[in-house]
């Protein structure tokens, strides 16, 4: 069960218990689980019994004490305690089907995971001056929302600077449209689209000009082209690039995150463009040459069947992922893609640590396992999250760096 699901769960139990009149309150549109905080207890808790306390003239425990009984009856959830004035705290039951339910879905929506419809009802209209950081800052804030089934406008108080475009910014009128306004002003950024781009580039001045909060000033110097883990963008682009590598990597050995790999043999190195940048070690392909392809295929489960080996640093990174979707949503209704860019540089950094830790390719004389098969799927998901992000910022994710 991902948050998305464990709030919808709840967000059901609060109808069920207002359609049997047990509650008598409004039903809000959304509920916010978050993850417990340490030395909390369970995994996610829920203010959503305060939230209603008073519009049902019930005390906040009582209300949690109605809602328990309905969320604990809920598929996947294990156990349901209330703490504190009326929090109430969850448990997930069989933590290993949420993993394999995290993972496969970001398998199948690829870049788009995280999207939703939660704005499909809104239609905006973004104003901005006509400053660079404000025009980037409105057009990522257009993708975010968009990506939530929003519809949205964006006008310039003025002409547009031609040198947007080749920041990918896009604006639909010029002058005030005679319509509610939601203005977007950040703090200005101090300099043209046109001395950035010479500068710096389109993906480093768009992650200079969006990595701060916009009420902070953005840092736009040479240190957004370092080529080092000093570099939060490059870390990032890199963590992107590694997961790629790893997936080249997993198919010269003979094996994916969603096949058996060979255990005794690898792949015709000629249907293979070649070894991979930053691949772990392939084996000596004389050892394989002796070998038919196909022969001696180990007879492994999916890596989405039987618990999954992720503890450790692989925890973290998938903790992270699973969020991903409530961060997204959360950046999009608070017109903060600074929320995106911290994401970003919070998963690549769990990657690393993950990466290094529990190697997703064997090494050596090392075959293919079960457990390099469902580390691989971590991986790949790390990639595309990192990708998808990138993208709603407006920025490139290479394959190679």
């Amino acid at each position: 069960m991902t948050p998305a699901d464990l709030s919808r769960t709840v967000l059901h139990a609060v109808r069920r218990a207002v359609d049997e009149d047990a509650l008598r309150a409004p039903v809000p549109a959304r509920v916010r689980v978050e993850r417990t905080r340490p030395g909390g207890s369970g995994d996610y808790a829920c203010a959503v019994a305060l939230q209603l306390a008073g519009p049902a003239a019930l005390p906040a425990l009582e209300v949690a004490a109605i809602l328990r009984d309905r969320v604990a009856a809920e598929p996947g959830v294990g156990r349901v305690e209330i703490t504190g004035p009326g929090f109430l705290s969850f448990t997930l039951d069989a933590p290993a089907a949420g993993d394999r339910a995290v993972l496969d879905a970001v398998r199948e929506q690829g870049l788009a995971y995280g999207h939703g419809d939660a704005l499909r009802e809104e239609v905006l209209q973004f104003h901005h001056a006509r400053e660079v950081r404000a025009a980037v800052t409105a057009h990522a804030v257009r993708r975010l929302v968009v990506a939530q089934g929003a519809r949205v406008r964006v006008s310039c108080e003025e002409t547009s600077d031609p040198d947007w475009a080749r920041l990918g910014v896009t604006v639909d009128a010029h002058g005030t449209p005679p319509v509610p306004l939601t203005g977007i002003r950040p703090v200005p950024a101090g300099v043209t689209a046109g001395e950035l781009l010479e500068r710096l580039g389109p993906d480093a001045a768009r992650w200079g000009l969006l990595r701060p909060a916009g009420h902070d000033r953005a840092a736009l110097g040479p240190e957004l082209l370092v080529q080092g883990e000093a570099n939060p963008l490059f870390r990032v682009r890199y963590a992107h690039a590694r997961a790629r590598a790893l997936t080249r990597g997993a198919a010269l050995l003979g094996f994916t995150a969603g096949h058996a790999p060979y255990a005794e043999t690898a792949p015709d190195s000629e249907s293979h463009a070649g070894p991979a940048p930053y691949a772990e070690p392939v084996p000596d392909s004389e050892s394989h040459a002796q070998h038919t392809p196909g022969a001696g295929r180990a007879q492994l489960a999916p890596y989405g069947e039987g618990p999954l080996p992720y503890d450790g640093a692989a925890r973290p990174l998938l903790d992270l992922i699973a969020d991903h979707p409530g961060v997204l949503l959360a950046a999009a209704r608070r017109r903060a893609p600074d929320r995106v860019a911290r994401q970003l540089e919070a998963v690549a950094h769990a990657f690393f640590d993950f990466h290094d830790s529990c190697p997703p390719l064997p090494a050596g004389d090392e075959k293919p396992s079960a457990a390099h098969r469902a580390r691989l799927a971590l991986a790949e998901a790390a990639g595309t999250v990192l990708a998808g992000g990138l993208s709603l910022l407006g920025i490139r994710a290479p394959e190679h760096l």
